[in-house]
């Protein structure tokens, strides 16, 4: 799913010489999976829509300091997830962050309940937690991509990983299982 493929590495070479068409087929490849993991990581619709055009522009902008063409979806993912953390951190700077409804589709009453579970465990997490969570379930990248990412040693993505599971298979576990009445 991650993994680097011949036709990102030529579309990187093309882009590279300018073929502005070459990265538009890149962000065509690559945008539905960095929205997914923005939306994840600050909640909000719009505000992941924005941030994902700015990581495409910076993309752009650095394509040339991208020192291993077939690893583009990775380097792409590191700009993603530092302009997430980046608008966080001015989100908690200037407003006290509050919970925000987000825009569901009519599913069946069970899916959303699911859904929203799923999601709610996931918030309890701490950042770094859900981010190699979301990172390795929901995008499919290696630990060791993830490591180079995130710039920390790949033991440490591992560690935040199983942890993050243990915290999710807990929260998700039905009630009698968890030795509640």
């Amino acid at each position: 799913m991650s993994g680097p493929t011949p036709e990102d590495r030529e579309l990187v070479r093309r882009a590279r010489k300018g073929d502005r068409t070459a990265y538009n087929a890149l962000i065509a490849r690559w945008e539905t999976r960095v929205y997914t993991y923005l939306l994840r990581l600050v909640g909000d619709p719009d505000e992941a829509l924005d941030l994902c055009q700015e990581v495409f522009l910076k993309g752009f902008e650095n394509l040339g300091r991208l020192r291993q063409a077939e690893r583009f979806g990775s380097w792409l993912f590191r700009i993603a997830h530092n302009e997430a953390f980046s608008a966080l951190r001015r989100r908690r700077e200037t407003v006290e962050i509050e919970d925000r409804p987000t825009r569901r589709a009519p599913y069946e009453l069970a899916a959303v309940e699911a859904a929203l579970a799923v999601e709610a465990a996931l918030n309890r997490l701490s950042a770094e937690q859900r981010e190699a969570v979301l990172l390795k379930l929901y995008h499919g990248f290696k630990f060791e991509e993830i490591a180079e990412m995130l710039g920390c040693p790949t033991s440490t993505v591992k560690s935040r990983v199983y942890a993050g599971l243990e915290a999710l298979k807990q929260a998700l576990a039905p009630v009698n299982l968890r030795g509640e009445s």
